[in-house]
């Protein structure tokens, strides 16, 4: 109940919001999920569509505030765009059909419009809605420490020559409105809502109020500290619903107002129908749904792009960049595991649920890619998989322990499943980074994920290329000592055949100390495990559990065959 650090109430300060009025004012609302991912999927989708950050658009900082932690968990980002954007790289979803548009912006705004009657770009909310972790975009009409000094800012965005044209479109007579309070898990009553409400009163929108079916949705936004899970930091009420007067005392983070874009606050709602639990045909590898999301917009999926995964598996990734409207190749070392279980359990019958244009599988070894397919040229526009490790699922490639296997016998070919051997994890990672750097297009993508525990330096420990550029590195922990981390490299070279064996030599910084702290994970996992107290007790119990499970199920068999009308 009492400030962080030991700090009053009074002693807690805030900076003012650093808005641009003659500029166009986004707030992205992120779900409280993935936080390390956030900047780096906004960021891509924008550059998706042709918008870099810092040369087309800006982030503006939140109020500042010390404590680094909670800043990360701050679920809020501020982009800001030059007015001349509109028509060219987006589109307002309400037209300006007014005509005493100011003459400092006429012909600025008369060329944005020129532009997009030749070619029409697709709205903010198009754009962004890509987004697996956006919960919702407002155009940002205003924002500050205080609910007063928000309305201010609203105030001098209305009196602003370039500013007032954003409230100008949405003042019309024909479009209803309602205005929502969102606090972020605090309750308030009617009355305290309707007064904050009340601060807002001089906009006088000339439409109907409608709390269904209306044309525009307005909100302001108490941002308060959050926990790591999303839940308020210093909660206003008890668990018995009873004030606690200090907590309520704590003045907001930030208070933003602004219009919602897009027609909805949950722009997250239909996520759940590419659930894995949707799928027929799953393995214990799969990629959860979300995460592949994400991935392919790091990897800049888009329609028409032609995409590759090196170890597709079940095709839990190839199926999202197949939603994405890409072109989809994937290879597998395990024939068994492309065939699937059956012709209604299998990869195709995933994408014939979506109603997906069925990929292309192929049983090869991404060990010796180059002696699979042609390599001199460029081929995809990104590689987007979940490479094998050895936590759930052992890395394997092409070859036998024998010095002279046996060859195959002429009639056994048609079905021959060619032996395998362990594949290196510092092996694996230098062969998919010579593969992406082989047939990545200049600019295209590689999106991977790699696991590890404490030890492991992103800065030291990552595998690296020549011809590849490290973009972004997300990171999701998974346990105390396990986490993983998702990739993202670019092509910014040509791949030189000729130093092939040096590019391989100096993918690793600190050589095979780096390629160990990924390697073996799962006996990591252990060793770590036995460190615990009760470790032997606990290991003991799940041992006499699964052999209870075991006899229970040998015994249930008996019964079925000896209830069996055969029998």
């Amino acid at each position: 109940t009492c400030s962080p650090r030991g700090t009053s109430t009074k002693e807690y300060q805030h900076t003012k919001l650093p808005m641009s009025l003659d500029r166009y004012n986004l707030l992205v609302e992120f779900a409280h999920r993935h936080v390390d991912f956030h900047s780096a999927e906004l960021e891509s989708v924008l550059k998706m569509n042709g918008m870099a950050r810092g040369q087309d658009f800006d982030v503006v900082p939140l109020p500042s505030e010390d404590d680094h932690d909670i800043q990360h968990r701050r679920p809020f980002v501020i982009i800001s765009f030059p007015m001349e954007s509109e028509g060219v790289q987006f589109s307002f979803d309400i037209k300006d059909v007014r005509d005493d548009i100011d003459k400092d912006t006429a012909s600025t705004c008369e060329a944005s419009r020129a532009a997009m009657r030749r070619t029409p770009p697709p709205t903010v909310a198009e754009i962004l809605s890509r987004c697996a972790l956006v919960k919702s975009v407002a155009e940002l009409w205003g924002a500050g420490s205080t609910i007063d000094e928000c309305a201010e800012s609203v105030r001098a965005l209305t009196a602003h020559p370039v500013g007032r044209r954003t409230v100008r479109r949405c003042l019309s007579s024909e479009r209803s409105w309602k205005m929502t309070v969102h606090t972020l898990g605090s309750t308030y009553s009617r009355e305290e809502q309707g007064a904050m409400r009340a601060k807002f009163a001089f906009l006088e929108f000339p439409g109907e109020v409608k709390m269904k079916g209306f044309s525009d949705e307005y909100i302001m936004i108490r941002e308060i500290e959050l926990d790591a899970r999303g839940s308020p930091r210093y909660p206003r009420h008890g668990l018995k619903k009873e004030l606690r007067p200090d907590n309520d005392s704590r003045p907001p983070l930030a208070v933003y107002f602004g219009r919602i874009l897009g027609g909805s606050r949950n722009w997250r709602e239909g996520i759940d129908r590419y659930s894995l639990k949707k799928r027929s045909y799953l393995g214990p590898t799969s990629m959860d749904s979300e995460l592949s999301l994400i991935m392919t917009n790091l990897g800049m999926v888009k329609k028409g792009s032609f995409c590759f995964d090196p170890f597709a598996g079940t095709g839990s990734i190839l199926l999202t960049c197949a939603l994405r409207g890409a072109y989809c190749f994937g290879t597998d070392i395990d024939i068994r595991v492309l065939r699937g279980r059956g012709a209604d359990e299998n990869v195709l019958s995933n994408f014939r649920e979506f109603n997906l244009v069925r990929p292309d599988l192929v049983r090869s070894d991404n060990a010796i890619y180059h002696r699979h397919y042609r390599s001199h040229r460029p081929l995809f526009d990104a590689i987007v998989c979940d490479p094998p490790y050895g936590i759930r699922a052992g890395a394997r490639k092409s070859g036998s322990k024998l010095d002279r296997p046996r060859p195959v016998a002429e009639e056994h070919r048609g079905d021959h499943i060619a032996q395998t051997k362990p594949y290196p994890v510092s092996d694996v990672m230098a062969d998919l980074l010579d593969v992406a750097a082989r047939t990545l297009v200049i600019g295209g993508r590689l999106v991977y994920i790699i696991p590890s525990m404490t030890d492991f330096d992103a800065a030291e420990d990552l595998p690296r290329h020549d011809c590849l550029r490290l973009v972004h590195i997300c990171y999701q922990p998974l346990q105390l000592e396990l986490g993983r981390r998702m990739v993202t490299m670019e092509k910014i070279a040509e791949y030189d055949q000729s130093r092939r064996k040096a590019y391989l030599l100096n993918s690793w910084k600190n050589g095979a100390e780096s390629a160990e702290k990924c390697a073996n994970i799962r006996d990591k996992l252990f060793e770590a495990a036995k460190k615990k107290p009760g470790y032997e007790e606990k290991a003991a119990f799940r041992r006499q559990k699964r052999k209870a499970t075991k006899e229970a199920k040998k015994l249930a068999k008996r019964e079925t065959a000896s209830s069996s009308p055969e029998n």
